[in-house]
């Protein structure tokens, strides 16, 4: 009996040990596989871009009060291709864009940024283009005595500050002795519009599809003139530094347009797909 009694109490303490072994077992189990799912949590990064309201069709304001147009909606999209990532838009004068992103209050801007040698220097271009930007100069419909940049020696012609129509100009009245009367225009795009329309300017330097879209929503009267002077590749402007983001930009570009999303962005809000020519 006291033999039984003694092997029946070393079975008991071993199936609590084997019990408590288990146990102990499945809790590290559990804690590891908590541990696992914590670290396989996405850390999401909220990233600012800078854009405008005053760009019609590609960041403006509809009717709806809604911030919208083909640069905006492009963003939009690359979000969804980011889960590390959380894109929050900041408006501001495009004129404001660069030195917001100088100083740290925008992470890149999306704003049909063409490169030029001094945003090179200061700032990063992403890798891959999003779509062609076609410069044409732009004058009054019943305008007939300019039909090319040629017919510009004398004129006034009126363009954003730091934008690439103004650099463009800028460059080539020196490099020509062109002789051209360059004026900045004020905030939004009513200064450029008012000036042709009532001749205080002669022309400006912008693109088909803003022609276009003024033309509809403001009676403009505007219309564009000669050959494209510039059929420069868009990219989103980044600071040096933001490679890991540039990197990531590029790679959801590449898939959007495989899948022909920014094709048919391009079509809906420039009226063309001006991504074909790269």
């Amino acid at each position: 009996m006291k033999f039984k009694k003694s092997f029946l109490l070393t079975l008991t303490l071993l199936t609590a040990i084997v019990a408590g072994a288990c146990s102990s077992q499945e809790t590290s189990k559990t804690f590891k596989a908590s541990s696992n799912t914590a670290k396989g949590e996405t850390k999401v990064q909220k990233i600012i871009v800078g854009t405008g309201t005053q760009f019609p069709n590609v960041c403006f304001i509809d009717k709806n009060g809604k911030l919208t147009g083909y640069d905006v909606e492009l963003v939009r999209k690359i979000d969804e291709k980011l889960p590390e990532y959380k894109f929050e838009f900041k408006t501001m004068e495009f004129s404001n864009l660069l030195i917001s992103l100088e100083t740290n209050k925008i992470d890149f801007i999306a704003h049909q940024m063409e490169v030029n040698e001094e945003r090179q220097k200061k700032f990063l271009f992403n890798s891959e283009p999003y779509n062609i930007f076609p410069l044409h100069v732009t004058v009054k419909q019943d305008n007939n005595e300019i039909n090319s940049i040629k017919d510009l020696k004398g004129k006034k012609v009126i363009v954003s500050a730091t934008s690439n129509s103004a650099v463009f100009i800028e460059k080539y009245n020196k490099e020509h002795n062109a002789g051209i009367q360059i004026v900045y225009a004020g905030n939004g795009p009513d200064s450029t519009i008012n000036q042709i329309k009532t001749g205080r300017a002669d022309a400006t330097i912008t693109t088909p599809f803003s022609v276009d879209f003024l033309n509809k929503q403001v009676d403009a009267q505007e219309k564009v003139v000669g050959e494209p002077l510039l059929n420069s590749k868009v990219y989103f402007l980044l600071r040096k530094d933001e490679t890991p983001l540039q990197k990531r930009i590029d790679e959801a570009l590449v898939e959007l347009k495989k899948e022909g999303v920014v094709g048919e962005l391009s079509k809906k809000w420039l009226g063309a797909d001006y991504t074909v020519n790269f």
